[in-house]
């Protein structure tokens, strides 16, 4: 049975709604650069030493290794060149962008909210709006599954850019909600402490299941999932916390991952 190739939508005249829609996604965008300056330093107090240091690579069981943080550099550059992309005329009227947009805007104004919120020391705050991002994202996401791409462009640039974000930032909200607890005191220490960080890592690979099966197994959340876990081992092979325990379940819960995603890209060829 033949099978039709996504094509863009028809071009027509943006509507008003089409316009405050990209405006908002630009706004967000200059807010999230706003929030990235305060979250390196340029502006503000990097990350690692904000949140009296609850956030550092070698605060927690689960944070993830130094240079794990590089991923933010194409998700950065993914947003910049998408919130352009939203602005070509045959987007404009798009159903993807009119599907995403909106959602879009919110992930770069929860992201510069996150890097705020960590300034102040609010680590639990920070929980709660890193959730929210998640949310965002996984909504996000399954609009563009429903809606799928049309073009090698678009794939790369929007598919490309939110599933590596989303994939990275479900890692993230586990160390996000590590970190809380052990910044309020609740770190039981030694051998106990290690089972419950496997037992977070455990979660992760869940949630990586249901993504693989939800979102069409899509191979750039699976991939920046994948690395977030490897800095994780990383981190627990080679600094402080050590724990061989941790690393391999790190590393268990990334072979999960290729796993469930190979599976389902395989069950839906």
């Amino acid at each position: 049975m033949a099978t039709s190739t996504p094509t863009a939508s028809p071009r027509t005249a943006p509507t008003r709604s089409d316009r405050t829609r990209q405006v908002a996604v630009t706004l967000a965008e200059i807010f999230c650069v706003i929030g990235t300056l305060v979250g390196v330093g340029v502006i503000g107090t990097r990350v690692e030493e904000s949140s009296g240091g609850a956030l550092a690579a070698d605060a927690t069981l689960i944070a993830p290794a130094g240079p794990a943080f590089s991923i933010w550099t194409p998700i950065y550059l993914g947003l910049a060149a998408y919130t352009v992309w939203q602005w070509l005329p045959d987007q404009a009227t798009d159903r993807r962008h009119r599907a995403i947009g909106w959602l879009a805007a919110a992930s770069m104004v929860l992201n510069a909210l996150w890097l705020l919120v960590t300034q102040q020391g609010w680590i639990w705050v920070s929980v709660l709006v890193m959730a929210g991002l998640v949310v965002t994202l996984g909504l996000l996401v399954a609009r563009l599954q429903a809606n799928p791409s049309y073009g090698h462009a678009e794939t790369v640039i929007v598919d490309g850019t939110f599933g590596l974000y989303l994939g990275w930032v479900a890692v993230a909200a586990c160390a996000n909600v590590t970190a809380a607890f052990v910044a309020s005191g609740v770190d039981p220490g030694g051998l106990v402490a290690e089972v419950l960080a496997a037992a977070v890592l455990a979660v992760a690979a869940l949630v990586a299941v249901i993504l693989a099966r939800r979102l069409g197994g899509r191979w750039a959340v699976a991939a920046a999932i994948v690395w977030g876990l490897g800095w994780i081992a990383v981190g627990r092979l080679t600094d402080e916390p050590r724990s061989a325990l941790v690393a391999v379940a790190a590393i268990a819960a990334a072979a999960v991952t290729v796993a469930a995603t190979a599976r389902q890209r395989t069950t839906a060829a």
